[in-house]
């Protein structure tokens, strides 16, 4: 008695970075924002938890008014969150590592991405160009520690071929990258509104 035909299974090629949509955040759209709105954000960035009283004392609005803009910046997702800075040092997790990643050939990197990401150690991973895949920045105790996470956990992933690690020495951050940021984009939204505005003036007739 013979076995009833089965379909051949079908090999349907993969695409290695095909995964990486729904593992990383989509570059979202411009959000229209004005000088009040960039000065609220400069605030925020220096202390966040600024009440909403003092916020609208120091840009000449009311408290209910300042509130409203406040929530149509959360609602649009310019403000992510209010969070605090931790100094990770003074908690016993000086080291910090930038670890460049290789996936084997024909790997999902969406799905290494969320692995690398469920890793409690892992800041941060970026889909980078060059020689590597990704890298991630990694936070450690001490050498042992960055060790052992490497041997236990990361060189385990079935999906990672090669892995280069770089330790940070030290970190020169910008101190007030946030608000001097906010103030370029400000003078130069000013910039522009004055050079249209002029553009216009000149295009009428007189």
């Amino acid at each position: 008695m013979t076995s009833p035909e089965r379909d051949e299974p079908t090999n349907k090629a993969v695409a290695p970075l095909g995964g990486t949509a729904s593992a990383v955040e989509p570059i979202p759209d411009r959000v229209p924002t004005d000088s009040v709105d960039l000065q609220l954000l400069r605030l925020l960035a220096q202390d966040s938890r600024t009440s909403q009283r003092a916020l609208a004392r120091m840009v000449g609005m009311s408290a209910p008014a300042v509130g409203g803009r406040m929530a149509r910046l959360e609602r649009l997702g310019v403000i992510q969150r209010y969070s605090i800075s931790v100094d990770w040092a003074r908690l016993g997790y000086a080291m910090e590592v930038f670890l460049n990643i290789l996936a084997v050939s024909g790997a999902n990197i969406g799905e290494l991405i969320t692995e690398l990401k469920s890793l409690p150690e892992v800041e941060f991973v970026n889909s980078v160009s060059g020689a590597f895949d990704l890298q991630a920045r990694v936070r450690v105790r001490d050498h042992q520690h960055l060790t052992r996470l490497l041997i236990n956990r990361i060189w385990q992933i079935p999906t990672i071929q090669r892995t280069e690690t770089q330790l940070s020495f030290a970190t020169v951050s910008q101190r007030d990258f946030t608000q001097n940021l906010l103030g370029y984009i400000r003078d130069h939204n000013e910039r522009s509104s004055k050079q249209t505005a002029e553009r216009r003036a000149t295009q009428q007739p007189h």
